[in-house]
């Protein structure tokens, strides 16, 4: 079965930590970039960050540099979003979407969803 897996979401305070991963079974990850997205109540979808096959390019929004990293295990299939110093408004569902190249707007495989919240 072809399909993208998050997970790692959660509950934390402001300021704390979460990993997410992005695991694909049935496909080879290695031949994709893959964007993490993120939804928000009453907010509509946006980009967060994204990473390149041979990982050589990652991309950022502009409200999670600095705070987030990506990165892949190839070998593994995974791909990771390394989330720090987390705030209130980070506070969505995180998907996880694999893509030819990070400047291509078409996706192949959606996950389904990890919910990260952020609060005291």
């Amino acid at each position: 079965q072809v399909q993208l897996v998050e997970s790692g979401g959660g509950l934390v305070q402001p300021g704390g930590s979460l990993r997410l991963s992005c695991a694909a079974s049935g496909f080879t990850l290695e031949r994709y970039a893959i964007r993490w997205f993120r939804q928000a109540p009453g907010k509509e979808r946006e980009g967060v960050s994204c990473i390149s096959r041979s990982a050589i390019i990652t991309q950022y929004e502009d409200s999670v540099k600095g705070r987030f990293t990506i990165s892949r295990d190839n070998p593994k299939n995974t791909v990771y979003l390394q989330m720090n110093s987390l705030k209130p408004e980070d506070t969505a569902v995180y998907y996880c979407a694999a893509t030819r190249s990070c400047s291509n707007t078409n996706y192949d495989y959606w996950g389904q969803g990890t919910q990260v919240t952020v609060s005291s």
